[in-house]
């Protein structure tokens, strides 16, 4: 069953599949995998720790392995066999456990450890969720992976649509977790450590909150101080992510996240940069000009495909294949694209993604505690009767008020943005006025 299941996901792991079974205690581990580091058979997966107390199957990169690897040989452990992030996780979990180890690593992972000493098995998740993680009970069995489309090799798995799944997924434009589009199977939490016993409810614990480190951290006050602090983080993040034993590249939109992490990989890079683009005949849509300019002044490596409605539309059946349920994001399209022409000349392409979280860079972070820092003090009954009254004012109305003003003091769809704005006055925190304004 799981060499079926691992076998599911072949295009995630086209280089080498291993399976590891314990009969006598009905744990399998499956893995496909994608080598990246040490492409020696000292990498192939599952990999059974040095003192054969313990088993894990990971996805992922883990970028200060060279440390943890230090810090283990300090402590006793080795020799180590390879060069693989995969066997440092290993002997981590023998010595330290998986929520300890989990709160040592920089980097993307999902990972399972089975413990055969204490007879558990932890199925753990990087701290923003950038691996995925889905985990399921049936009937006596609890399975996982990384994606839905493993389950459907396990006989006892019946896919029901889970209507609440559903309704989230028409709010938010994907499912967020911990549901998914099945009812019975979870996304495990960004963060989090699940452990099962033989016979106990499972474990659920956080090693790590978004919200706690940003309240904690004290950044520099002087902005030169700050632009110096940001600069050395952003490289030390950067030249972490290029060590590998295969050919690097990276997604270039000409838009200033992307741009900034080209910039910093050829900076530390002795010969140009892969990079790649997509770009549209549309003028309205196409921004490969800025990426072209951005390619040319950095001197990286270019490569642009220029898109068709044609070639666009050929790619929407193979949704479904892709993204396992359902995803409503237009980017979905050239992404796919973009990493199809990439994976032609690189194993391994950095993106700008996640730039505008980070940064706070879009405006609804700041407007919802804008407006709460206004609102908040009024008497909520107060608010709620304010908003009531503006909410009867038609969009079209507003939009029409709006015609009389000189252009350059005209807001964009102001109709629709009283509307909204009617509908967080009577909102009780921060929190609840920012998820409506999503």
């Amino acid at each position: 069953l799981a060499q079926a299941m691992a076998e599911r996901l072949s295009h995630r792991g086209p280089d080498d599949m291993g399976t590891w079974a314990d009969a006598e205690t009905g744990v399998a581990l499956g893995h496909r995998r994608l080598s990246i580091v040490d492409l020696s058979p000292a990498g192939h997966q599952p990999m059974v720790s040095h003192d054969g107390s313990g088993v894990i199957a990971y996805n992922g990169e883990v970028y200060n392995t060279d440390e943890l690897r230090a810090a283990l040989q300090r402590e006793g452990a080795g020799p180590f066999r390879g060069h693989s992030d995969t066997e440092v996780l290993a002997e981590a979990c023998v010595r330290w456990g998986a929520a300890e180890t989990a709160s040592r690593l920089i980097g993307m992972f999902a990972f399972a450890w089975w413990d055969r000493r204490t007879r558990t098995l932890s199925l753990v998740r990087d701290r923003l969720g950038i691996k995925p993680l889905y985990w399921a009970r049936l009937g006596k069995t609890v399975a996982f992976s990384s994606e839905v489309k493993s389950f459907f090799a396990l006989p006892e798995f019946e896919p029901e649509i889970d209507r609440g799944a559903a309704a989230a997924f028409f709010r938010f434009a994907y499912v967020p977790a911990p549901r998914s589009i099945y009812k019975g199977v979870a996304k495990l939490a960004p963060a989090t450590v699940l452990t099962f016993r033989n016979g106990v409810e499972p474990e659920e614990r956080r090693f790590w909150d978004l919200r706690t480190v940003a309240m904690q951290e004290k950044p520099p006050t002087d902005p030169v101080e700050a632009e110096h602090a940001l600069h050395d983080l952003l490289k030390d993040a950067v030249s972490r992510r290029l060590v590998a034993d295969v050919p690097l590249g990276a997604f270039l939109s000409g838009g200033v996240d992307s741009s900034t992490v080209v910039a910093l990989m050829q900076s530390v890079s002795s010969r140009p940069v892969k990079t790649f683009t997509i770009g549209f005949h549309e003028e309205s849509f196409n921004e490969a000009h800025h990426a072209k300019a951005v390619a040319q002044h950095l001197g990286t490596e270019h490569t642009e495909l220029i898109l068709d409605p044609a070639r666009a539309l050929d790619v929407i059946p193979k949704l479904p294949d892709i993204y396992d349920e359902p995803f409503a994001d237009a980017s979905a399209i050239p992404t796919f694209l973009v990493s199809e022409m990439t994976r032609q000349h690189v194993t391994v392409a950095l993106s700008g993604d996640g730039g505008d979280e980070l940064f706070a860079g879009y405006n609804r972070y700041l407007w919802a505690q804008k407006f709460w820092s206004k609102i908040g003090p009024i008497p909520r009954p107060l608010r709620a009767l304010l908003g009531a009254a503006i909410g009867t004012l038609p969009p079209a109305l507003c939009d029409g008020l709006c015609a009389l003003l000189p252009n350059h003091m005209r807001p964009a769809q102001l109709g629709d943005k009283v509307k909204k704005f009617a509908s967080i006055m009577d909102r009780s925190r921060a929190d609840d006025v920012y998820r409506r304004l999503v």
